[in-house]
């Protein structure tokens, strides 16, 4: 599985949506599900897909798709 493919399942699983939803716009409150309680489950499914553990700073500023590709980007995690 490309890292892509790991990232997006992240998304979908924490989230319970499509494929076709993620897009870099796509950001924190952008559903009903990405509230406080949601961003933290998608921490978690990032740091077990990934098997790195996000730095609060880094957590915070997780505010959307394409942001958090950048972020990881801080943990040699390429999401092409």
């Amino acid at each position: 599985m490309s890292n892509l493919e790991k990232y997006n399942q992240a998304f979908i699983t924490a989230f319970d949506i499509t494929e076709a939803q993620l897009t870099d716009d796509f950001g924190y409150q952008a559903i009903p599900e990405w509230d406080s309680v949601g961003h933290m489950g998608l921490v978690a499914e990032l740091e077990d897909a990934f098997d790195i553990m996000l730095e609060m700073e880094d957590i915070i500023d997780f505010s959307s798709y394409g942001e958090g590709k950048n972020i990881l980007k801080k943990y040699d995690v390429e999401v092409v």
